[in-house]
């Protein structure tokens, strides 16, 4: 029997990135797992169920399906977010708004659609997937930044506010993460090889986070292992934010 055997699962932005590897990792593990994400086009035996989080009735139908289909929900990984590069003058209000709303309310909406859900589990948890901006000054990610340390700063509330009713919350801070989402910035770039390694060298580890190796630390987070653990966020970042290498 796997650790998660018994368990359900959601996964937002679960279709591509890294919450296509959490789920699909989660499932390897045993446990139920439904995607939440603009596509539902995902590889058996996800459920892939289409959620739009800056549309709250979108997210409240697909969990309130999810619970049913899945025959319960124990699980919510937090992970749909957007990007956003420059300094706080390249971004205007409609930008903020539309990042912030995607990152930070869009995490709301599907922990307030869930949370009824989690408090008829006996392992209920919340794993919102935050970054290594919330902590470090990166040049030229402003708004990201600022949209990410809301999401550490809510992790910390939202694990006070429901531990007496048995419902953990963490958060993961990845570094610089090989996604789909690096790939484009990578390929705008006008010497795309000297980006990436750039972004390798900043890293003392020298090369960029797997997807794979975020979801492993989502899964521990999200797990029975992690059952003391509350309002912990948890760096996946090559030794980026800890570590001051001599060159």
């Amino acid at each position: 029997m796997s650790e998660f055997t018994g368990l359900s699962a959601i996964v937002t932005g679960g279709a591509s990135g890294i919450g296509l590897a959490t789920a699909t990792l989660l499932a390897a593990r045993g446990c139920r797992v439904a995607t939440l994400d603009l596509s539902t086009d995902v590889p058996a035996p996800l459920l892939g169920l289409h959620a739009d989080v800056t549309d709250d009735a979108t997210v409240r139908a697909a969990v309130d399906r999810a619970a049913t289909e899945l025959g319960g929900l124990d699980i919510v990984i937090n992970n749909a977010g957007i990007g956003a590069q420059g300094t706080v003058e390249d971004n205007d209000d409609a930008e903020w708004a539309r990042v912030l709303d995607v990152n930070v309310i869009g995490m709301v909406r599907v922990a307030r659609a869930a949370l009824p859900h989690l408090r008829g589990s006996s392992h209920a948890v919340i794993v919102n997937t935050c970054s290594i901006v919330a902590t470090a000054g990166v040049p030229s990610r402003a708004l990201y930044s600022a949209s990410k340390g809301a999401v550490l700063s809510l992790t910390l509330a939202m694990a006070a506010d429901h531990v007496a009713e048995g419902i953990r919350v963490n958060c993961v801070n990845p570094g610089t993460a090989d996604t789909p989402w690096i790939g484009r910035l990578l390929a705008q770039a006008d010497d795309p090889e000297a980006e990436r390694a750039a972004l390798n060298a900043r890293q003392p580890t020298g090369r960029l986070v797997s997807a794979d190796e975020v979801a492993a630390a989502i899964a521990y987070l999200a797990g029975p292992l992690a059952a003391a653990t509350t309002g912990t966020s948890l760096a996946v970042d090559g030794g980026m934010q800890g570590l001051r290498l001599r060159k």
